[in-house]
């Protein structure tokens, strides 16, 4: 890692280590505070701000597990590029089968993040509940393979 060395309390951490750790546990935290936000946004009716927080959540979940297999993750906004990676990382069958099955709803994701700012998009609710299901199981098969856990 070879970052700097700091000594408090006659104990040596390396820096870039413990940032990590603390970067890690923020992505995480972010990631289920989208989540949370997902679901009142679904239950409020308002499925292209819960598709928007389905897709922050992910993103920054691939992001954690990515720092949790030992890699800086790329400054991407894709959750396609970022399964990609995960994918090449480990091979795990799981998450190839992640980039197929759920090619659609991936896009809708990466749709979602761009359209929110630029472009008025409806989605209905049967779309942000489908969309809240892929992104439970990509939580949850990702979790598993980088042994974060779901």
């Amino acid at each position: 890692m070879g970052g700097s060395l700091i000594k408090p309390h006659g104990y040596a951490l390396e820096v870039s280590a413990v940032a990590r750790i603390e970067e890690y546990n923020y992505l995480l935290e972010r990631s289920r505070r989208f989540l949370i936000t997902a679901e009142m946004q679904i239950e409020r009716g308002f499925y292209d701000l819960a598709i928007y927080s389905l897709e922050q959540a992910l993103q920054l979940y691939l992001k954690a597990c990515l720092l949790k297999l030992g890699v800086d993750y790329p400054r991407t906004y894709s959750v396609r590029r970022l399964l990609e990676l995960i994918y090449r990382l480990t091979s795990s069958e799981d998450i190839k089968r992640i980039l197929v099955d759920y090619a659609i709803e991936l896009g809708v994701l990466e749709d979602a993040y761009i359209t929110s700012r630029y472009i008025a998009r409806e989605y209905s609710e049967e779309e942000a509940r489908r969309v809240y299901q892929v992104v439970g199981e990509v939580m949850g098969i990702v979790g598993g393979v980088t042994g974060r856990g779901g």
